[in-house]
């Protein structure tokens, strides 16, 4: 694993990018748990004008489920929803940057599939 995308994901886990309880006028919720290793994630959305205009999330778990949630929350914010929804397993991988074990993997899926709930269920 390379040093930088190492120090990336530990700059994540520490100092989680938009981890707070709220986002202003949230419009969209969702929560997801991996049971394997007890991650969990809770998202919080702002939906105007088909896109993503404030994200808030907590979680607790493991470095990759945290570090993930932080790398996809930069990443999302002002985007459009359409584009949101198409993200899938590859897109997360190449966020992430780093090889992952199959375990490892649902840690890093978990944001993903949260933020999909969320955007499917309306607060």
């Amino acid at each position: 694993m390379s040093d930088i995308y190492q120090a990336t994901i530990l700059d994540h886990y520490r100092y989680p990018r938009h981890s707070s309880a709220t986002c202003i006028a949230c419009t969209h919720a969702g929560a997801g748990h991996n049971p394997t290793c007890g991650d969990k994630i809770s998202v919080n959305l702002s939906i105007a004008d088909g896109k993503i205009a404030d994200i808030a999330w907590t979680g607790q778990g493991c470095a990759i489920s945290q570090a993930a949630m932080s790398l996809l929350s930069e990443s999302v914010l002002g985007q459009g929803v359409a584009k949101v929804e198409a993200l899938g397993k590859d897109d997360m991988l190449a966020l992430i940057g780093v090889p992952l074990t199959a375990t490892r993997l649902k840690c890093a899926l978990l944001s993903l599939e949260t933020l999909h709930k969320a955007l499917r269920s309306a607060v």
